[in-house]
């Protein structure tokens, strides 16, 4: 609850910058107020217990789950936003609104993992996504832009209208939107229930798979990516994508009686589909965000996975998440230091190697951590989604699983590949600004950091 309230009131104090005329300032006490709100949800997770508890409505509970996914979000989120003012240095009297869209984003994802009732769950979700469609959208000026932000909206609000109605057919089924309630009815009864109690689980999953870029709803994603401003572009890969599988995997706990055997094979047939064609798509993509659109679909494949788990792959999912996450900051920051917001032809960064090494190297160790391979964290979050896999009993998907990432370490590689092999297009030299490099740095440091002593997360009682 502290977390919720804290980033939402950091979100109006973004604005009320705005109205005293303190933009300058505005990104700085932004990091500086997310520092502190990650600080007390770190001390709230080890004290285990919450500074601010006035929730006489049970609408948000904070458990060890919420708290690990709420300070991986806030991390995101400060990578993303010490960027934002070189991203908008040419429409910086607008910094004020992108800068809060962003905070109530973090808002909106803090209650996908942080809901104990189900309307806080759909309000976290809207929240989420509102925010999201403006941003994506807030370059008017580029036709692209403009279709990503509609098509965006279009199929998001698809989305949560399946979401909405599902949680209709849920509180018809059980008469409440309580957690705690439905948990204990669902239980209780098993088969008694009504069918529209699982009816209303699968719509509710089905929206949650719209959000993530599961295939088959993941048509909208490489558009809206390529479409977006690379900022947003980096916002939707991590903090949007996770959120939603944080939230799906909570939900599949929530409603584990609705899981039965059919739906399984459903999910599993679905994991499979989304890692085979997130890879072999990519596998043709020219420009860098479409890219790294079929990679983040590729890898809700993998997080996919530990959906069926029963519960038991909590530290799993959350590991994987931070892993991806940190890579795939990496990989967006080098994109804009290099690309800026204009072209992101894979041709803008051949030869980068002999310009500019160290980026060069950073985006090598993004594309490595994405591919799987040690000593980063990529390499460990599959090795224990595996391993949760084999215990839960679905070899079939370790298999797939392997046979992917084989896949797609041959277009990672070749992607970094071009760095040092290629020769440069560019007529003039690079200028890069530090800003960038310094978020990759801290993004690739968090990630080698995971990957040397994973137990920071595995070892978490969550």
């Amino acid at each position: 609850m502290s977390t919720l309230v804290a980033v939402s009131a950091l979100g109006i104090i973004c604005l009320l910058l705005e109205v005293l005329n303190l933009r300058k300032i505005l990104v700085p006490i932004t990091l500086l107020g997310l520092a502190g709100i990650l600080g007390m949800t770190i001390a709230e997770f080890y004290l285990n217990t919450s500074f601010l508890d006035i929730d006489t409505y049970k609408m948000v509970v904070s458990t060890g789950y919420s708290r690990g996914f709420s300070s991986l979000f806030i991390i995101l989120t400060m990578l993303v936003l010490m960027m934002s003012p070189k991203f908008y240095a040419e429409r910086i009297d607008k910094i004020a609104d992108y800068v809060a869209l962003i905070i109530f984003m973090l808002a909106g994802a803090i209650a996908m993992v942080s809901f104990s009732n189900l309307s806080m769950f759909f309000i976290g979700v809207e929240v989420l996504s509102i925010p999201a469609y403006i941003l994506a959208a807030s370059n008017p000026k580029d036709k692209m832009s403009n279709e990503a932000g509609m098509k965006y909206f279009i199929m998001g609000a698809f989305a949560s209208s399946f979401i909405l109605f599902g949680i209709a057919l849920v509180y018809g089924a059980i008469g409440s939107f309580d957690i705690e309630t439905i948990i204990a009815i669902s239980m209780a009864q098993g088969e008694a229930l009504p069918v529209w109690f699982k009816i209303g689980f699968v719509m509710i999953a089905v929206g949650l798979f719209f959000k993530a870029g599961v295939v088959p709803f993941h048509f909208w994603a490489p558009d809206v990516y390529e479409g977006s401003p690379t900022l947003v572009t980096a916002l939707m890969s991590t903090l949007v994508k996770v959120a939603a599988l944080g939230a799906l995997y909570k939900v599949f706990v929530i409603f584990a009686v609705g899981m039965t055997p059919a739906f399984q094979i459903v999910v599993v047939i679905l994991t499979i589909l989304t890692l085979s064609v997130g890879n072999i798509t990519a596998l043709r993509q020219r420009n860098l965000k479409r890219l790294m659109a079929y990679s983040g679909i590729s890898h809700a494949g993998f997080m996919m996975m530990d959906l069926l788990s029963n519960g038991a792959g909590t530290n799993v999912i959350l590991y994987y998440a931070a892993a991806y996450s940190l890579a795939g900051i990496a990989a967006f920051a080098v994109i804009m230091a290099v690309c800026g917001d204009k072209d992101e032809d894979i041709s803008n960064i051949f030869g980068l190697a002999k310009e500019k090494s160290y980026l060069a190297g950073l985006f090598t160790c993004a594309m490595v951590s994405l591919g799987g391979i040690p000593i980063f964290a990529g390499f460990f979050a599959k090795l224990f989604m595996f391993t949760q896999m084999i215990e839960s009993g679905y070899l079939i998907l370790v298999i797939f699983g392997v046979i992917n990432s084989i896949i797609a370490i041959y277009y990672y590689f070749g992607t970094a590949n071009v760095m040092f092999s290629k020769d440069s297009v560019r007529t003039q030299a690079l200028k890069v600004d530090a800003r960038y490099v310094i978020v990759a740095s801290i993004a690739i440091t968090l990630n080698i950091i995971l990957g040397l002593f994973p137990s920071v997360i595995m070892g978490l009682t969550i």
